[in-house]
Formats: structure tokens, C-alpha cells, sequence
């Protein structure tokens, strides 16, 4: 049953001023609320070690943000923003960003009314190693899909996508910052540990780490883990509908590894911290994959509102993940590659994250309903208690670590 949550029941208070609209000279000067007991506490992030369990299982995402904001010019003197947003044509991420000459993208394309359906162009000159390198990039549009377009891209020369981006791109920071994208942001709006190119949004919770805080990590004995989900544009979509019932979820592909899969069956039942929304998205959605193994005999797509079902699952996450496992054995796998659409609200019970590090978010969205969802009303305190120390808010703002108070009780 969808549960009949009220958006506007999540609302605060959030003037302009305390949007964070550039990032920290160090990542790790971030304040760090710490709320473990219902008792929020002010910290700096650089001390999160001191308040994670020993002995814990710590996930990060490791999706890379790419220069996904292309802009060309018609000869008309009409600016046409081609935003890219995931692969068509080769669908696959990492083919898509090697493949050199042409490739096909679903993106968002602002000022649409003004291309008139002729070929758009954006020439580019590069300086690489004291060379000269330059790139003509050019765009088509195939045809409209919903509120976004098909855009085939060509180009001459052997340079991959991925390089094209580089050279052409623009970074795509969040539109709240009310700003153009600068050269800070090619490395501050990415996480140190970012790897797999993919992700239009950072998964911000992760800026705020440095190899010290790594390293403290390691130290305490915590065994970190990476997964890989790539976020997408959906992530900043405003809340339209006055119940959250009928509000539909943007879908994210995101990936595991089979080792990744053994390693989270071990921690099964224990404690799991996970770093970000994204990470817990793609954590909690591995038991609805499990399920689907063990009724369907293959992990499928997680939908929407499968967790609010009126007769539930009983199976337990352990037995969830190994039945990953199993099915990546028999197929001779070694990756779990899938898409969620997974919405996490109040009255959900979070199956493997028992932690939870994550920024501050915006109003009547579907991640603060997320935090919600871990610590029930006592967000209102939290938030009040960030808003009242100094807190900074969104993708470049502080940070906070949570412990989650509704969980899978259902016995290992």
C-alpha cells in the first residue's frame, strides 16, 4: 500500500543564504552533525572516524560526474544547452564513453523551440601536451522521448567520448547554486575516489572525504566497499504532487560486483554504513534483486513501491544476497548490473544500512523524506539544530552522520 504522506508535511524554512554555493577551501572543514541517539551534536567531519562503529562495513559510490552540459550555437546567434543524460546508442556506460566518431544520448535540451531540426555545431580547440588539438562536434536531433530528446553526436578523429566531453563539456552543478559552472567544480563537485564515468550529480556526501579521514577509517578497523550508481538529473526534480503517492520516481542504473555481493553477505545483519543517498538507494535495492531472484529466478528492475506491498517479504537480507550470488554463479558473472527506481519513504524499513552519512537537503523532497524515513520526525530537530549552529545546505554544504532507527527486525 503506497503510504499517504502529505509533502508539504516536509517542509522548513531554507533561505538563499544558507545554500552553500561553493565549496570549502579544504573538503574536510565541513561541519559534521552527529546524530546517533536523538541527540544531535556539532562536529567537524575531519573527526568522523571517532563516531563510526569498529568493525563496520563502510560502502562508497564510486560513480564519476562527467561534463555532461554541451552548448551550442545556432547560426541564428540562438544558444541550444544539450544536457546528456544517459547513453542510447551503444546503451552501455563505459562503451559509450569509449566509442569514438558517433554515439546517440538521451538528453535535456534547453531553448528546444529554437532548433529547427538543423545540425547543430561546436568547434573546440584544445592545448594537450603543447599541441593543438581541436574537435568539431556536431548534434542532431532524432526525435523527442517524454521531456527529453535523442541526440545523435558526431565527430572526426579517434578521440573517445569521454575526451570530447573533456575537451567540449561543460560540469553539471546542481541548477540551486543560481551560478555557471567554473573550473573549481571540475574537481570539487567529484568525490576524491570517483572512477567510473556515468553521473550528471555527485553524490555529494562524499566530498567531504580526504585520505585522512580514509585512512582513519582503515585504522578503526572498518572494511570499505564500493559500488557504483550513476546519478541522474531526476535527483533534483521537484515534488509536483500534493501526496507523495502519486509522485513518479526518476529510475539510476547502478552495479555490483560479485565480490562486493560476498562481502555485504558477510555483513548481513551487522553493522553498514553507507556514504550518500546513492549508496543507500543502491544498497537497499539489492534485497528487492534478491527477492526477484528467488521468485523470478533473475534480478530484473526495482520498482517504485515494491517495498510498501501490503503482504511484504519475509526473507531475510542475508538470504536476499546470497541469492545475487547464486544467480551470478550459475551464469557465470561477476557483476549485478541493474536500474532502481526505488523511492525510500517513512514507513519503509531499511534492510542493510544501519548508518548513514549525508548532506543537508532540500525542502519537500524525496531525500529528506529519505532521512525521514531513517529517524521518523526527529529530522525537524535536526534540521532546526543545523539551521541554529551555522549549518550549510545542499551538495556543497555540511554533512551529518545518522544512525538509522527503522530497521528489518525480522531474525537472520
Amino acid at each position: 500500500m503506497k503510504p499517504a504522506i502529505r509533502i508539504d508535511d516536509y517542509f522548513y524554512d531554507l533561505p538563499e543564504d544558507r545554500i552553500a554555493k561553493y565549496p570549502l577551501a579544504n573538503r574536510d572543514d565541513s561541519k559534521l552533525l552527529v546524530n546517533l541517539d536523538g541527540s544531535p551534536r556539532d562536529c567537524r567531519f575531519r573527526d568522523i572516524a571517532d563516531y563510526l562503529p569498529s568493525g563496520s562495513l563502510m560502502v562508497f559510490n564510486e560513480t564519476k560526474v562527467v561534463p555532461a552540459r554541451l552548448l551550442f550555437r545556432r547560426d541564428s546567434g540562438a544558444l541550444i544547452e544539450v544536457f546528456c543524460l544517459e547513453p542510447k546508442e551503444p546503451a552501455d556506460y563505459q562503451q559509450a564513453f569509449a566509442t569514438s566518431e558517433s554515439c546517440i544520448w538521451k538528453a535535456i535540451v534547453g531553448n528546444a523551440r529554437k532548433w529547427k531540426g538543423d545540425t547543430l555545431s561546436l568547434y573546440v580547440e584544445h592545448i594537450d601536451n603543447e599541441e593543438i588539438k581541436s574537435i568539431d562536434l556536431k548534434a542532431d536531433l532524432i526525435e523527442r522521448d517524454g521531456n527529453a530528446f535523442i541526440v545523435k553526436f558526431t565527430w572526426k578523429g579517434s578521440e573517445s567520448f569521454s575526451r570530447v566531453m573533456e575537451m567540449c563539456g561543460k560540469m553539471p552543478i546542481p541548477p540551486y547554486l543560481n551560478r555557471d559552472s567554473q573550473p573549481i567544480d571540475a574537481t570539487r563537485y567529484q568525490t576524491l575516489y570517483a572512477k567510473i564515468e556515468g553521473s550528471v550529480a555527485a553524490p555529494t556526501a562524499g566530498l567531504h572525504f580526504t585520505d585522512k579521514e580514509l585512512d582513519a577509517i582503515d585504522s578503526k578497523g572498518i572494511e570499505r566497499v564500493k559500488l557504483c550508481l550513476h546519478v541522474g538529473a531526476g535527483t533534483f526534480l521537484p515534488v509536483k504532487s500534493e501526496y507523495i503517492a502519486d509522485h513518479s520516481m526518476h529510475g539510476e542504473p547502478f552495479s555490483v560486483s560479485k565480490d562486493f555481493l560476498c562481502t555485504l553477505s558477510r555483513y548481513a545483519g551487522k553493522e553498514i554504513v553507507a556514504v550518500g543517498t546513492t549508496s543507500i538507494r543502491s544498497l537497499e535495492s539489492l534485497y528487492y534483486l534478491g527477492v526477484h531472484c528467488i521468485e523470478r529466478g533473475e534480478p530484473g528492475v526495482v520498482g517504485q513501491w515494491e517495498p510498501y506491498r501490503d503482504e511484504g517479504y519475509s526473507y531475510t537480507p542475508a538470504a536476499a544476497v546470497n541469492a545475487l550470488i547464486k544467480y551470478l554463479e550459475n551464469n557465470n558473472l561477476n557483476t549485478i548490473t541493474s536500474r532502481t527506481n526505488l523511492i525510500i519513504v517513512p514507513s519503509y524499513e531499511f534492510k542493510f544500512v544501519t548508518y548513514m552519512v549525508t548532506n543537508f537537503h532540500q525542502p519537500k523532497s524525496t531525500l529528506l523524506l529519505l532521512i525521514a524515513a531513517a529517524v521518523g520526525d526527529g529530522w525537524k530537530q535536526m534540521y532546526g539544530f543545523a539551521m541554529d549552529n551555522g549549518y550549510r545546505f545542499l551538495s556543497y554544504g555540511d554533512s551529518s552522520l545518522l544512525k538509522v532507527q527503522y530497521k528489518f527486525n525480522n531474525p537472520l
